[in-house]
């Protein structure tokens, strides 16, 4: 069986190959089955803690004639069982070390040793796939190539206490989504795995409990099973609330935290539910504690963060619960000095990995500000808050710059905040850098920020427009990514909202008819409507509509037509017609309107139509086509529908009026839970 190693062999990594190595290898090859056996076991105890010789042997090509002998018929258990254990010996060496395994093809082989009637056999391939599939390099699907391979684990389960530890160990590391998740779920894994967690084992009931978390995940069906499960008389999610205790080990907290959150999350248990309210929030909280490891620490806030994103109440809850809000504070001190930690090691891997601290803080401060206005404040003004996450959008790691970001687009949802901390800290600058060059991921959430900055009331919109930001948002709008193409047009909506003749000008220079159309034909609805709405905002103010209709509306009515005769929803023709009723206030633009009889006529039929909206949209469009413009005749009202968009400036008789003021909203502000965008001559908040 050929061996390929995934990098070249260097000639230092020959030049430890000692002749002791050498021995090693040809003792396998020994026709004596004893001293091949002799020479497997001291292989094994040769290679425990040495990596060098782990590097050396399987150079030396030790890996091919294990797998052989363990395959062969003629091999004795006892040999079988020596070469799997050192296998794994192998396996738990460097990361080049399991791709040189896998490269032999070692997985089929320990898998085909699964069928051994010897119980000892079977453990020891268990226990080196468990450390082979938990190796980042280990791809998970390997495990689901074979059909028969997950129902034959779940048969092994009742083998032994070391079979479950292995087998779930594999399945909590080699879950990794819903195909797997339904894969496990079909195959009675919550049925064979519930028991283990009355185990007596602490290993197993951990490994027990980490697989109902990957189970869980994102998962409504696998959850609304788990709240159901009765094991020795007892509800799952009640024995989950057992191991959140102070008493048990803070990785069992973690773990059965992390369990009734995803639960929670799918719609298995209630936001207001005692076990997440009394239970589940305050253990997470405890583990924010400066006292707790830095891991803990980031898996708690993590955590936290992902239970209370949707709901406000908890958002309130968690944020005065042990002055959470001062205490992610340290989050961006640690370490705080080299004596507070004794153990050298510990130091050196803390302050490798202390930006997962910092990613994790950013990641909690934007979840406990989604909603609230006070919680917003809090954050804001704790101590160099502003500071920490200007910085946080610089910082090397593609993640912290992620966290910080979201947690800014969080706390831009404050029309306070956009008007004072925002500005005084210039926090436009770092923004634009950061939408220079970014990974999609990004650049997606940096957008949506950028479109609240450029809200009419956001004093960061004038240096945002004369940063060159038309350009950048009109490049987002070509993206494949259909998020960054709502993005890009979205912020040039906001940026075209009462905006000069200039600003339109320039946006329509930059984007181009010919893009604008392409987008008007996009197959994203949320693009089309975008678009339609930027539209709205060029076509605002008569001596605007003039001018652009001068220029593109040709175009513009050909575009129009389109979209009255295609295949669209009622929002989208509403729209549309909302853009003819715009055109018909202009003093020129209109003739585009009275001289072309196909849109007259689809304007009457839309008089006609069955639908309100487009019935009253219609009636805007022959209101503003008929108006008289004699002195004392004139009345104009800029009207906002209750979803935001705008009618246009429509003059209109009283009968008209009245229906008008029925269905439409004249606040100048409407707050929607939804990012920060701005329709025509309108703002309202979104997600």
């Amino acid at each position: 069986m050929a061996c390929l190693l995934e990098t070249p062999i260097r000639m230092s990594v020959l030049s430890e190959v000692t002749a002791s190595s050498r021995h090693y290898v040809d003792r396998l090859f020994d026709p004596d089955p004893q001293k091949v056996l002799q020479g497997v076991i001291d292989m094994k105890n040769a290679v425990i803690g040495n990596n060098k010789q782990k590097a050396n042997l399987i150079v030396l090509g030790a890996v091919p004639r294990l797998l052989y002998l363990l395959q062969q018929e003629t091999s004795s258990t006892e040999l079988k069982t020596e070469c799997a254990v050192v296998l794994g010996s192998l396996a738990m060496g460097t990361e080049n070390n399991v791709k040189s395994l896998l490269d032999c093809h070692i997985i089929p082989a320990l898998l085909q040793g699964l069928l051994s009637p010897d119980l000892k056999f079977i453990e020891a391939c268990l226990r080196c796939l468990r450390t082979i599939f938990t190796s980042p390099v280990t791809p998970e699907e390997l495990l689901y190539t074979d059909a028969t391979v997950i129902p034959h684990l779940m048969a092994l389960l009742s083998r032994s206490r070391y079979t479950q530890e292995y087998i779930c160990q594999i399945f909590s590391h080699c879950c990794k989504g819903p195909d797997h998740q339904t894969i496990l779920f079909n195959h009675g894994a919550v049925q064979n795995i519930a028991h283990l967690l009355t185990s007596v084992s602490y290993k197993v009931r951990m490994q027990a409990l980490k697989c109902f978390s990957v189970l869980a995940f994102e998962n409504p069906q696998v959850s609304m099973t788990l709240v159901n499960v009765l094991v020795d008389g007892e509800l799952l999610p009640q024995i989950f609330v057992k191991m959140l205790q102070r008493d048990k080990p803070i990785e069992m907290q973690l773990t059965s935290a992390k369990c009734l959150t995803y639960m929670c999350r799918a719609g298995a248990i209630r936001t207001d539910d005692n076990c997440i309210v009394l239970k589940t929030l305050p253990c997470l909280v405890r583990m924010c504690s400066k006292e707790r490891l830095l891991e803990e620490r980031v898996e708690g806030a993590e955590t936290l963060a992902y239970l209370i994103e949707p709901d406000v109440e908890l958002q309130r809850i968690a944020s005065i619960t042990d002055h959470l809000i001062a205490m992610l504070a340290d989050y961006f001190k640690y370490p705080s000095s080299v004596s507070a930690i004794t153990d050298i090691k510990r130091l050196d891997h803390d302050l490798k990995h202390a930006h997962e601290l910092r990613q994790a803080a950013f990641k909690l401060y934007a979840s406990l500000g989604a909603n609230d206005e006070d919680i917003r404040k809090k954050i804001i003004e704790t101590e160099n808050m502003m500071d920490r996450i200007v910085t946080g959008l610089s910082e090397s790691s593609v993640k912290v710059r992620l966290a910080a970001v979201r947690c800014l687009h969080s706390l831009s949802r404050s029309v306070q905040q956009l008007r004072t901390s925002f500005q005084d800290h210039a926090v436009w600058k770092p923004l634009m850098k950061v939408l220079q060059n970014a990974p999609d991921e990004i650049l997606v959430v940096a957008s949506s920020m950028l479109c609240n900055l450029l809200l009419e009331f956001s004093p960061s919109k004038e240096p945002i427009l004369e940063s060159g930001a038309v350009e950048l948002l009109c490049g987002l709008t070509q993206s494949e990514n259909p998020a960054l193409r709502v993005n890009g047009i979205w912020a040039l909506m906001n940026m075209a909202f009462q905006a000069e003749q200039k600003i339109k000008a320039d946006i329509l220079r930059s984007l181009s008819t010919e893009q604008l159309f392409r987008l008007l034909s996009d197959s994203d609805l949320n693009v089309l409507m975008k678009t339609l709405g930027l539209l709205r905002n060029l076509l605002s103010t008569r001596p605007h509509i003039d001018k652009i209709m001068s220029t593109h509306g040709k175009q513009i009515m050909q575009a129009v037509t389109l979209i009255l005769e295609g295949e669209h929803n009622i929002e989208v023709k509403e729209q549309t017609l909302c853009i003819l009723a715009n055109i018909a206030d202009g003093t020129t633009a209109k003739e585009l309107i009275m001289t072309n009889d196909d849109i007259l006529q689809k304007i009457k039929y839309y008089m006609g139509h069955s639908h309100v909206k487009l019935q009253l949209a219609a009636m805007f469009c022959i209101s503003n086509l008929i108006w008289n413009e004699e002195e004392g005749q004139r009345w104009h009202c800029s009207s906002t529908w209750r979803d935001g968009s705008v009618l246009g400036t429509c003059k209109h008789p009283t009968s008209l009026l009245k229906e008008v003021q029925e269905l439409a909203s004249f606040d100048s502000f409407y707050l929607h839970k939804s990012p920060w965008t701005a329709g025509s001559c309108f703002a309202k908040a979104i997600w």
